[in-house]
């Protein structure tokens, strides 16, 4: 029988736990057991399984096949704010399945470990209190999160990264959170220009704290690169040609980059 207070067991249980809001609220639950103290940090831990449970809504598809549209009528802005909500979703899987896998990772020094696994409870916390946000406003304007087609792209590149936390490290916060930073404030100005203030307040209080989100990632991918000798500039790009599918896009963020301390060295090249 699993210690109830193992970490690496509580994180699997939002793994393992298939409605979205229970889901969230199991985040929370996890997160504040945490910080209560009492949670014990195993030798070895059992890794979660491939991909944790979800619920039959949303229909998964190809990303090119998720319909588009234009902001200026509701359905345009409740079909962004689905896209948010299952970005969301999966963001708290990310975290969790990060402290279940990799938490007992001997890349990471022990003496900074309960750093490691507070830092990423901190923001699947965060990933959880910002999916609510968005189903409640979803709600508002008349949706709800599985109303709408959704793609599955972030858990494919959690797939890619399983067998290693420096690639998971480079591929997810690194690449993946910081592409919101680019492109958020644009989705903010857009809604906006459309006279939704409610939903551009909802995505800013989410770009705000998605900079430590990756600011978090860029902390433990220098920590391993220390620590296995290697330039953290030169091992991010060699892992993310080698674990993710496709070039970066520019525009990018410069300054809410700079703020993470995700500099143009790391990722400039990669275009």
């Amino acid at each position: 029988m699993a210690d109830p207070t193992d970490i690496t067991a509580l994180a699997r249980t939002v793994l393992e736990t298939a409605d979205p809001i229970e889901k969230a609220e199991r985040a929370h639950a996890v997160a504040r057991a945490w910080r209560r103290g009492g949670c014990t940090i195993p030798d070895t831990a059992e890794p979660p399984a491939d991909r944790p449970a979800r619920p039959a809504r949303p229909q998964l598809v190809a990303p090119g096949d998720v319909p588009r549209r234009r902001l200026n009528g509701p359905a345009g802005r409740i079909a962004l704010l689905h896209a948010v909500a299952h970005i969301e979703l999966n963001a708290i899987d990310l975290a969790f399945d990060l402290l279940a896998r990799f938490a007992t990772d001997p890349a990471i020094a022990d003496e900074r470990r309960h750093d490691f696994i507070t830092d990423w409870i901190t923001v699947g916390d965060d990933e959880a209190r910002h999916f609510k946000l968005i189903t409640v406003r979803l709600a508002e304007l008349g949706g709800a999160y599985g109303d709408m087609p959704a793609h599955d792209g972030l858990w494919d590149a959690a797939m890619a990264t399983r067998h290693s936390l420096a690639a998971r490290l480079a591929v997810a916060p690194m690449v993946l959170e910081a592409r919101g930073l680019d492109v958020t404030p644009g989705m903010i100005n857009r809604l906006v220009s459309v006279g939704d203030t409610d939903s551009a307040d909802c995505l800013r209080v989410i770009y705000t704290e998605e900079v430590g989100h990756v600011a978090a990632g860029v902390r433990w991918f220098r920590h391993l690169a220390e620590r296995a000798d290697e330039d953290p500039a030169d091992w991010f790009k060699t892992l993310v040609r080698r674990h993710y599918g496709g070039a970066l896009k520019p525009p990018f963020n410069v300054d809410a980059r700079a703020s993470a301390e995700l500099l143009p060295e790391f990722y400039q090249s990669l275009t």
